[in-house]
């Protein structure tokens, strides 16, 4: 429930006006001193109102479960600040009876609606939709960075939007990047291959057997998070805009810096947030702190790189008379015609921004995962080099080039398919979001009055007991290739929406690639559902997968400090996703013979 700012002010305006207007003194001052009383008592009945009696006494969810040991001001909101995102709700999720609903109190006891079972994600997903928006808050933070696409988009905006760009991420144009994916995964894996012999010698371990308690020869430490998200920058300018921006090879490129800055959290950003809760953005963003003028600069550095690329498509496009257009998302997007060059520029910023982010935040932690599990990486290894070219590349025996891999290669090894599934369910990259009801509305027959903010946490519900089994806190890539039994078959047939999915809510990839252990596609939230689902999720899959693939295939992965980065110990932070806080440092040795 949000501070009324325009209602309470007005009402002090008209009542300083006529209190001033009837009173001998009629001077500024006395307007002044009248409009600040009338403020400040409206202020301070608001905040009794929403504090203490609306949460307590009048709103219809509070009959709900929730959490115990709320602060008396704060509700949950010292553990959820104390704790990393989503950690509280899985917990919840998991120890709290409930039918789909569980009702937490956050900062200043404002109501928040947790959602557990699939039929309620469905309703607020699927059914009803468009009576829940993104928050005010969400877009007017990011919003500032991303410009109004897809991401921000809403009603019918956003129908607009997502009908003209999902030729661009159809499976079968996703099926046409897979050479692009993969080219851009070699040469990440290349570049690594050349550092680590290069730290290596230096280190006097290039050449030899290494010597008792040194790390054995072509092995090099090396910080994974930054790797992963040079190369999927790369991925995102070639395959997404047409335009190679060369991170991978060149840490300083100052796309690649803007972009580590801006999805890093800071103290003065956390701030800045925090007020953005009960003070206008328009006030905020004027605010002199330091952070705020940095964002403005790298937003406006971003933009005009994007407003730059979408020129030189548009002038692409007319040179080539109506030739072939491009395989990247903005030619094919500028091919609909629905959308101008500011239009675009949005959807550039949010690819750009989104379409890197999150799969680096993947590949970050599966490297994690795969090191905690050796006996995962070993046999995904081995598999992924059974299946696919070598990294060195030249021809077959039969002239064809071997450093090309193409959907159908990546698709007949399931057991690369498996772990990347289980990483996007272990360790979503994005552990929250959250919708506000935007019209007085009901979920699973509860009333849900306007205002109410809808929380959807995938860190919850990818691991809710309820929904995946009594493992459902392990990580297991095996459960995905375990046949879904009929129950689940027929559930998630029920939910596919007449397009063959599997259980992550993606296209089907492998015959062998079941439901994971769970009886709903919606028990799986890493891509959301529904009209507002990531459109990229394909585009993101398949990325994923080249990439991890080219990595275990030519690395053999082990934590640096194993015992202090085991996942008790594990200091997880970020703006949006969520990555390790110190970033990922592990030694990487070159396996040979690939």
């Amino acid at each position: 429930m949000g501070l009324p700012w325009k209602s309470i002010s007005v009402t002090s305006l008209a009542c300083a006006y006529l209190v001033t207007s009837l009173s001998p003194d009629r001077s500024i001052s006395r307007l002044t001193a009248v409009f600040s009383t009338a403020w400040a008592l409206q202020f301070l009945g608001w905040a009794i109102w929403s504090v203490f009696l609306w949460p307590k006494l009048f709103s219809p969810l509070r009959g709900l479960p929730e959490p115990s040991n709320n602060s008396l001001f704060m509700g949950q909101g010292p553990r959820i600040f104390a704790e990393h995102t989503g950690d509280p709700m899985l917990d919840w999720i998991n120890a709290i009876p409930n039918n789909g609903l569980i009702r937490y109190l956050g900062l200043f006891n404002q109501e928040r609606l947790l959602l557990t079972s699939p039929k309620a994600l469905a309703e607020v997903l699927t059914t009803k939709n468009y009576d829940f928006h993104k928050p005010s808050q969400l877009r007017d933070t990011l919003g500032r960075i991303l410009g109004n696409g897809i991401l921000f988009a809403e009603d019918d905006e956003h129908k607009f939007q997502r009908k003209n760009l999902t030729p661009a991420f159809a499976f079968r144009h996703i099926k046409d990047l897979y050479p692009v994916f993969w080219s851009k995964s070699r040469e990440s894996a290349l570049a690594m291959t050349e550092k680590v012999l290069e730290d290596s010698t230096k280190e006097g371990k290039g050449d030899g057997p290494a010597a008792e308690g040194e790390a054995p020869k072509n092995t090099a430490v090396m910080e994974v998070a930054n790797w992963a998200s040079r190369a999927t920058l790369d991925i995102i300018g070639v395959a997404g805009l047409g335009q190679d921006f060369g991170a991978i090879n060149d840490p300083s490129n100052p796309i690649n810096q803007t972009y580590t800055w801006l999805f890093q959290s800071s103290r003065q950003r956390r701030l800045l947030n925090l007020l953005g809760l009960f003070v206008p953005d328009a006030i905020v963003r004027r605010l002199p702190f330091k952070a705020n003028k940095q964002v403005a600069e790298a937003s406006q550095f971003l933009r005009d790189t994007c407003r730059d690329l979408v020129r030189q498509k548009r002038q692409a496009k007319l040179d080539s008379k109506g030739g072939p257009t491009d395989v990247d998302i903005i030619s094919v997007a500028i091919e609909s015609g629905g959308f101008t060059d500011e239009n675009l520029v949005d959807q550039m910023m949010t690819f750009l921004a989104a379409g890197h982010e999150t799969t680096a935040t993947s590949l970050t932690w599966a490297i994690y995962m795969l090191c905690l599990h050796p006996e995962v990486q070993t046999r995904l290894r081995e598999e992924v080099r059974a299946n696919l070219p070598p990294l060195s590349g030249g021809s077959d025996d039969e002239g064809s080039d071997s450093s090309t891999v193409t959907s159908l290669d990546i698709d007949r090894i399931p057991y690369l398919t498996a772990v990347c599934n289980e990483v996007l369910r272990y360790y979503s990259p994005v552990p929250l979001t959250m919708r506000i009801a935007v019209r007085d509305t009901t979920i699973l027959d509860q009333k849900v009055p306007q205002g109410t903010r809808v929380v959807l946490c995938p860190w919850a519900v990818n691991k809710s007991i309820e929904l995946w089994g009594d493992d459902a806190r392990r990580f297991d890539p095996e459960r995905w290739l375990r046949p879904a039994n009929r129950r689940q078959e027929k559930d998630l047939s029920s939910r596919g929406g007449g397009e063959k999915v599997d259980a992550a809510g993606g296209h089907s990839s492998s015959s062998s690639i079941g439901s994971g252990g769970a009886t709903s596609n919606y028990a799986f939230m890493t891509f959301l559902h529904g009209p507002r689902s990531c459109i990229g999720a394909g585009f993101a899959r398949a990325e994923f997968a080249c990439l991890l693939a080219a990595w275990v295939g030519r690395f053999e992965f082990t934590l640096k400090n194993q015992e202090e980065m085991d996942e008790k110990n594990m200091k997880i932070k970020g703006l949006v996703t969520s990555r390790p806080a110190d970033g990922l440092y592990v030694r990487a040795k070159i396996v040979e013979g690939w």
